[in-house]
């Protein structure tokens, strides 16, 4: 199963949802598109994400978005649990789109950054 949290209004987004479908997913898994902004993620399932990824949190957060700064999310004093309900509070943050598969996940900025999920 691949898993692409999408937002479907960017182009980024869109363009590795091509990407998978018309180059990478030779095998033709099946894909769960999940649309993060309809439905927001919840600590555990960002958490899992952020596992997944490997890297620093912030790697995961859209630090351009003006909710980071009116929040105050740019402190140094701002702790990974603060960033986890800021995302959950306001799912724009999260940086798109992710792409899980096999338990591995890579964000899609640029689309071809998710080629290393299917080598």
């Amino acid at each position: 199963m691949i898993t692409i949290y999408h937002n479907a209004r960017c182009s980024k987004s869109r363009a590795t949802c091509e990407l998978v479908s018309s180059t990478y997913n030779k095998a033709n898994e099946p894909v769960e598109i999940v649309e993060y902004l309809k439905a927001a993620l919840t600590v555990d399932q960002l958490k899992s994400l952020h596992t997944m990824l490997g890297g620093p949190l912030l790697d995961m957060v859209r630090t351009n978005e003006a909710e980071y700064t009116a929040l105050g999310l740019d402190a140094n004093s701002v702790t990974d649990d603060q960033l986890y309900e800021a995302i959950v509070s306001h799912p724009i943050l999260l940086q798109r789109p992710i792409v899980v598969r096999n338990g591995r996940a890579a964000i899609g900025r640029p689309p071809e950054n998710v080629a290393v999920l299917f080598d």
